[in-house]
């Protein structure tokens, strides 16, 4: 059996904003999270003496990070080289420049030569040999149009054709690495790529370039024993009823809040020729908690955020707090005592939020099953119609000038003028919004 440490998406110098700089090191608290959970991993695996490390991309934010964040990722990594433990780093869309193609942030342990280190920059197979014998590993880094089809051949087609005769190139391709591999040695598949029925988190708003989607039944091929994925960032595994595993450990830290709810963490493997076993290996990372409270109906505001704060276990966690209030409350939420509510916090952030005065509910009262006066019924209307108080005094008179018409009449003229007033340009914003 070969052991082997898979993990994806480090992601190392990304999430500054969430930080702070420690007084000690000068560093940024989120640089120094994010070092020391890879440490974590590169623990694992020199402990548990793995024979194999695969890495299945996306290191840095991009691909050319500061100088003290490429030696963080490296010193980690070096570990392994000491151990004398193989490893596999794939080139994911943010370790590649934006123009043109190439892994700059990673192909430079190709180029120093570090031992028992291997870039996967192309689609290639790796034979290594581990301690506890051989493996053969597909690298497939992050793929782009470019790489596959020139400009020419994509013009005028929609980008469902071109996503699907790149999958028939890719295909072949693949399909040409296949054929010289020996069946008898383990084969392990590690790519970069989206697959087509994966869950998504904040890769999707973090994505580089223009990659596209690969069918899952690309991956679920029987030659392959393992399958290590990465760039989605919550773990999953996608082929459960059936071999290979076909797995997304996920990143190995939150990146931002779309991921508050993900756990985060490594996949240990054991795999043979025709058989892999694995195990996701939760990682403890620091905590990210949304705070949501509505202050617009109470009279004492900030005694409800601290309550709904209090509820909260916020230590060392990094927070965001959402209220909602009216506008005549804003002179009641006093920032200082605000900011010592969330002291405990290691960071956060305050977000008020409105509520809209044009966006009123509709009254009960002008309901047509009400006995309120006419009169008293437009009077209440209007009062809760802000865009129409200027032509109010109007209205009034000419619904007194009505009164002798039927007073059902005069309602339900009420009540249908309430409905196609109702489609205000506030509200189509908020419905463009809900729309976005």
């Amino acid at each position: 059996m070969i052991k082997i440490l898979h993990l994806s998406d480090i992601h190392m110098g990304s999430g500054f904003t969430h930080g702070r700089i420690n007084p000690e090191t000068g560093l940024n608290s989120r640089l120094e999270d994010f070092v020391s959970t890879l440490s974590v991993c590169i623990d694992r695996a020199i402990e548990e003496e793995v024979d194999l490390v695969l890495f299945g991309g996306d290191a840095f934010p991009d691909a050319t990070p500061p100088p003290y964040v490429q030696q963080a990722f490296a010193s980690q990594f070096r570990r392994l080289v000491d151990a004398q433990i193989p490893t596999v780093l794939l080139v994911g869309n943010h370790d590649q420049h934006s123009q043109g193609q190439g892994g700059a942030s990673l192909c430079i342990y190709r180029t120093l030569g570090v031992p028992g280190v291997i870039v996967g920059d192309t689609l290639d197979t790796h034979n290594i040999q581990t301690r506890s014998g051989e493996v053969q590993v597909i690298t497939l880094p992050w793929l782009t149009r470019s790489a596959l089809m020139t400009r020419q051949e994509t013009q005028g087609l929609s980008l469902g054709e071109i996503n699907e005769l790149l999958t028939e190139r890719l295909q072949v391709v693949l399909e040409g690495e296949i054929r010289r591999l020996d069946p008898d040695i383990p084969i392990v598949l590690l790519a970069h790529l989206m697959a087509d029925n994966a869950n998504l988190g904040a890769e999707r708003f973090l994505a580089v370039g223009k990659g596209f989607t690969l069918p899952l039944s690309l991956l679920t091929r029987p030659c392959f024993d393992y399958v290590a994925l990465g760039h989605v960032h919550r773990h999953q595994n996608l082929n459960k009823s059936n071999r290979p595993p076909v797995i997304y450990p996920g990143s190995i830290e939150r990146v931002d809040f779309s991921e508050e709810k993900e756990d985060k963490g490594y996949v240990m493997v054991e795999v043979e020729s025709g058989n892999a076993k694995w195990e996701f290996c939760p990682l403890e990372v620091r905590v990210f908690r949304t705070i949501e409270v509505d202050v617009s109906k109470t009279e004492d505001p900030l005694d409800k955020i601290a309550k709904s704060v209090a509820k909260n276990n916020i230590e060392d966690a990094v927070v965001r707090l959402v209220y909602k209030l009216r506008s005549e409350q804003l002179d009641l939420i006093d920032n200082s005592s605000l900011q010592e509510i969330l002291s405990p916090a290691h960071t956060y952030t305050i977000h008020p939020e409105l509520v809209s005065q044009l966006a009123r509910p509709r009254v009960p009262e002008l309901s047509t099953s009400s006995s309120i006066d006419p009169m008293e019924a437009l009077k209440t209307y209007l009062n809760n119609r802000e865009d129409l108080q200027d032509i109010a005094d109007s209205m009034m008179q000419a619904a007194h000038n009505l009164l002798g018409d039927d007073d059902e009449d005069l309602l339900d003229s009420l009540d249908n003028q309430h409905s196609s007033d109702t489609n205000t340009p506030a509200d189509k914003e908020n419905t463009q919004l809900r729309l976005l």
